[in-house]
């Protein structure tokens, strides 16, 4: 039990976020003691009786807690200075240290922001690292921070296996049940996996986070993969303060919610409590790692000093009730232990409590010093590597031929030995040849095993590669994306497929939010190397309806690091996707190949019968370089088309309208890559005809198309004349409505015309 902390003088409520009255408190409640102490432990006996915490490691995780206590109390004067830029605390939390204690540094840790007491006692697991200096290089924003190289007030560390996280509520929860599920998977694949095959992965947040959609589809994935009898060690620590911002959380709602949920096994902690807690810690820690189950730690903690340094809290709690909380600071009831147990005098912990804040002080100044980010390349360094040369060596490398042949089942079945076929083969020919080069290839999502797909793209992998590397999962690409950020976190090379672009809308964050942002804030320490495989844009012929012929494109242009490429002929989607494969296992890159679904069984380009849409498989010796475009008629310079996807077999049929209408001579071009864009070839291409059309089955608004015409303006050809052909801004319609709503063969002619009576 806590002793009684008289209420504080109304005068300390001048406090910054009553950090100098948390502050204040600890001192008084030292010195206000008037316990007996006990015999002073030996190092290796339990702190307390009945306790499963030793003296010694007792020490440690109070040291622990008071620097991050002591991390939060600088950041709070040292904001106003302008000397560090963040001041969400870890105060009330400092519990979560036990967590690391009793786990590895080599269990991949995934942590929310109150993690400093985490963060510190980690530290300890591998000598000369020095958890104050580190974090106030954070603090401060320092180019020598060694988590983010000062992008961001992160915790991470790539020897501690600590993979920073962004601030987005609960995004990283599918990420760290993907990692727990690639560390089984490592061996069932034989793969090397980069830390011990035992491993588990940490996932912390708080009871607020809980409730978010995202932190509920990472639930239900563990206990629909622990139901089937998979194991899925990883340990979810539900930091329970009580309250989120402003909005508390119903008593008692985290422990009826989780403890009796099926399949994700429930413990309870006290993380306001070394003494009491640890047991309680350690054995689910021990329970995730032994029995390879998903498992819940529901951590009891409070929150201490607010939300951050810009919430008052006086401003909306009320006086008896900040009393309350700051009277249950767990850094009281440690030194209180400290205190009856005998391992400590009222004077050694004030010295240990004032030395620690002088460490947290001086190693601030001293990171303020520090150089700091100063130029737009220096931030963007990390955030889109990019190797040429080693990419394309890597890409045009080839596979084993034995291997090959295995995998298509014999040399005469080669697909380039075969005769020119569709996108939708060629796909599925290079999907082939891309997992018998790569061993650590995984293909996962909806239908995509047996079925080979819906329109069976991925037909004949799962027998030819096993239910190892190619399996379904359950309806939910939030967890689709998270699963392939746990595989490459483990050094696999994961293939997801998201059966429809329209699905992809409602977990779009785990690209945008997670995947492609860990090398930024990372510092390009921790990757993730994947290709995102996604059936979409419009067209689709007898079925339809926008969640099925969805053209927006837009969600993903602004993604920073991305790689967008869309193919729209079979050739063409065999060398990308050995480019993007490549691209990934060189740099790390996060990639999306657009497939468009109503190109993947067109053979025919001007009248049926003629074949001219099928082509022959490139050798697997053959890619593309990222931004290289694919040019028909080059020589023509009277007008340019661009285009990509659907819009290249109609842009070629309107050019050939054009010519015999107007006598021009047309140019078109497959732009191929949609994200980043190829300004320099677009602007060559435009300075090289006179006429410019842009045929964009996106919509009008935020298309590809508007950066195609950005390129060729900031080339200084705007005045050229131009036109652009794209969708309406409109969700597509059931049945032949939809091809009211985007463009047509006869719409480029016409704007062709408009340009003639220009």
């Amino acid at each position: 039990m806590f002793a009684t902390i008289p209420n504080p003088i109304p005068a300390r409520m001048k406090g910054v976020n009553r950090a100098e009255v948390c502050d204040v408190n600890f001192s008084e409640f030292v010195k206000a003691w008037a316990g007996t102490p006990d015999a002073k432990p030996a190092p290796d006996e339990a702190i307390l009786d009945g306790s499963a915490l030793d003296a010694q490691g007792f020490r440690d995780l109070f040291e622990s807690q008071l620097i991050s206590r002591h991390l939060d109390l600088m950041a709070r004067v040292l904001r106003v200075q302008n000397k560090v830029f963040y001041t969400i605390g870890s105060s009330g939390h400092e519990g979560n240290a036990m967590v690391a204690r009793a786990a590895r540094h080599t269990d991949p840790a995934f942590l929310h922001y109150r993690s400093g007491g985490f963060m510190a006692e980690r530290f300890r697991k591998l000598p000369g690292m020095d958890p104050i200096m580190d974090s106030a290089l954070s603090f401060a924003a320092s180019a020598g921070d060694p988590a983010s190289g000062g992008r961001h007030k992160v915790w991470g560390s790539k020897p501690l296996w600590v993979l920073p996280q962004t601030s987005t509520i609960a995004s990283h929860l599918p990420k760290a049940l993907g990692t727990a599920v690639a560390i089984e998977a490592a061996r069932r694949i034989g793969h090397q996996l980069p830390i011990p095959e035992d491993s588990i992965a940490i996932c912390s947040f708080g009871d607020a986070s809980a409730n978010h959609a995202t932190a509920q589809t990472a639930f239900n994935a563990a206990s629909w993969t622990a139901y089937q009898k998979l194991p899925a060690p990883v340990l979810y620590v539900c930091e329970d303060n009580g309250i989120g911002i402003s909005v508390k959380t119903p008593t008692g709602w985290i422990g009826e919610s989780f403890r009796n949920r099926p399949d994700l096994d429930y413990f309870f902690a006290d993380g306001l409590d070394l003494a009491s807690g640890y047991a309680d810690v350690q054995r689910a820690v021990e329970h995730c790692r032994r029995t390879r189950r998903p498992t819940f730690l529901h951590l009891r903690t409070t929150r201490i000093m607010g939300h951050a340094g810009t919430d008052f809290e006086i401003e909306w709690r009320s006086f008896d009730e900040l009393c309350a909380v700051e009277a249950g600071d767990p850094l009281l009831r440690s030194a209180q232990i400290a205190l009856e147990s005998g391992l400590m005098s009222k004077d050694e912990i004030i010295a240990f409590y004032e030395d620690t804040r002088k460490k947290c002080f001086a190693a601030a100044e001293d990171a303020d010093q520090r150089p700091r980010i100063e130029t737009l390349e220096h931030v963007m360094r990390p955030l889109a590597p990019y190797t040429p040369d080693k990419v394309m060596a890597e890409a045009t490398r080839m596979p084993t031929q034995d291997v090959r042949i295995k995998a298509f089942g014999s040399e005469d079945k080669l697909p380039e030995k075969q005769v020119p076929r569709h996108l939708a083969i060629q796909i599925n020919q290079a999907l082939h040849d891309l997992f018998a080069k790569y061993p650590e290839t995984m293909l996962f999502g909806e239908d995509v095993a047996q079925k080979g797909g819906v329109y069976t793209v991925t037909k004949g992998l799962h027998k030819a590669f096993g239910n190892k590397r190619v399996f379904n999962t359950l309806l939910d690409e939030t967890m689709i994306l998270g699963m392939a950020q746990g595989f490459a976190n483990m050094g696999m090379l994961p293939i997801p497929e998201i059966q429809y672009l329209a699905y992809l809308h409602n977990a779009i964050d785990q690209l945008r939010g997670e995947a492609a942002s860990l090398q930024f804030f990372s510092n390009d320490q921790f990757r993730n190397p994947m290709v995102v495989r996604i059936a979409g844009l419009g067209y689709q012929r007898g079925f339809g309806g926008h969640f099925h012929n969805d053209n927006s494109i837009t969600p993903l242009r602004d993604i920073p690091g991305l790689v967008v490429g869309c193919a729209s002929r079979g050739d063409d989607a065999a060398m990308m996707l050995r480019t993007l494969t490549a691209l990934a296992k060189v740099d790390g890159r996060v990639s999306v190949f657009l497939e468009p679904i109503a190109l993947y069984m067109t053979k025919d380009l001007y009248e049926a019968g003629d074949g001219q849409w099928l082509t022959e498989y490139p050798a697997p010796d053959q890619a593309l370089v990222l931004g290289e475009e694919r040019v028909y008629n080059e020589d023509a310079t009277d007008c340019v088309i661009f285009s990509y996807g659907n819009g290249m077999p109609m842009s070629l049929r309107a050019a050939r309208l054009i010519e015999a209408k107007h006598g021009w001579k047309v140019r078109v071009v497959d732009l191929r890559w949609l994200v980043p864009l190829n300004h320099v070839a677009i602007a060559k291409h435009a300075r090289e005809c006179k006429r410019i059309l842009v045929v964009d089955e996106g919509r009008f608004s935020a298309g590809v198309g508007e950066g195609v015409i950005t390129a060729i303006t900031e080339a200084g050809l705007g005045g050229k004349p131009g036109r652009r052909v794209c969708g309406a801004d409109t969700y597509t319609p059931l049945a032949g409505a939809a091809f009211l709503v985007i463009p047509k063969d006869e719409d480029i002619v016409a704007a062709a015309d408009v340009l003639a009576a220009g």
